[in-house]
């Protein structure tokens, strides 16, 4: 098995492999990287390990020098300056879609268009009307909704930049199921992020949530307490409290302990 180091290119967690051959890489260091595409510059994700893969590797080149940094800059300066002619072409061939963000690799000898939509779409003519005026080879991604607010960031509704753009690695699925699970509110307005999909947050606590409840009456089941016999309308994992309806139309607060 060889010893290589996980290096991610780009902004849409495209992760490679790298001979690093004499070069001391380490954790969050900024590479060059040769690749199919070119050079491309990368970020150490994942440490110098021994790998199980028959794939060749890519081989580092060197580490970032103030010259590639500048360039790098300059990269996403001119991306962004052809976003109003690439939405001119896609309104000109009437494509149902999204444009996320462009992205040259470090020699712009290609560009990356990332885009969201609903459906399939055909790209061919747009293609043409891009190819005469951008001069250079084109690649058109689509990502998800998800995806797009991890690329382009966003606050999240506590205030915090959002966790895919923070710290996530990989999406998790989040469930419906969570929601009822935790005693959410299921007003999609409560629930979603600005992506428009259910938080990823709500499957943080998820397993305590479940592990806790199983200690606890469901809402509905008739209990035994100190003051007779009623049934749950709520629970409190976090205080280890349980709301009980009694047939006299009382409720009140019991611990789980008083529970007989």
């Amino acid at each position: 098995m060889p010893l290589a180091v996980g290096v991610q290119i780009r902004k849409t967690k495209d992760l490679i492999y790298c001979d690093a051959g004499s070069i001391d890489v380490a954790m969050n260091s900024h590479l060059l990287v040769e690749t199919e595409n070119g050079l491309e510059s990368g970020i150490v994700v994942i440490p110098e390990q021994m790998i199980d893969t028959k794939d060749p590797l890519k081989r580092v080149v060197r580490f970032f020098t103030e010259e590639d940094v500048m360039q790098v800059e300059e990269n996403k300066q001119k991306a962004k300056k052809i976003l109003p002619v690439i939405l001119e072409k896609i309104e000109k061939v009437g494509l149902k879609m999204n444009l996320s963000m462009t992205e040259y690799t470090f020699e712009r000898v290609k560009l990356f268009i990332y885009y969201t939509a609903e459906e399939r779409v055909d790209f061919r003519e747009l293609l043409k009307e891009l190819g005469g005026v951008l001069k250079t080879r084109i690649q058109m991604v689509q990502i998800g909704v998800r995806d797009e607010v991890k690329i382009l960031g966003s606050l999240g509704h506590c205030g915090e930049i959002c966790c895919c753009q923070r710290f996530l690695k990989d999406f998790t699925s989040v469930t419906t199921d969570m929601v009822k699970d935790q005693n959410l509110s299921v007003n999609p307005a409560k629930i979603s992020g600005v992506c428009g999909r259910l938080m990823c947050c709500i499957a943080y606590e998820h397993n305590f949530y479940i592990t806790e409840g199983k200690k606890f009456p469901r809402s509905g089941d008739e209990v035994k307490t100190p003051d007779g016999k009623g049934k749950v309308t709520g629970v409190n994992i976090f205080k280890s409290e349980i709301t009980v309806l009694f047939e006299d139309g009382r409720t009140k607060k019991i611990h789980l302990k008083e529970l007989k």
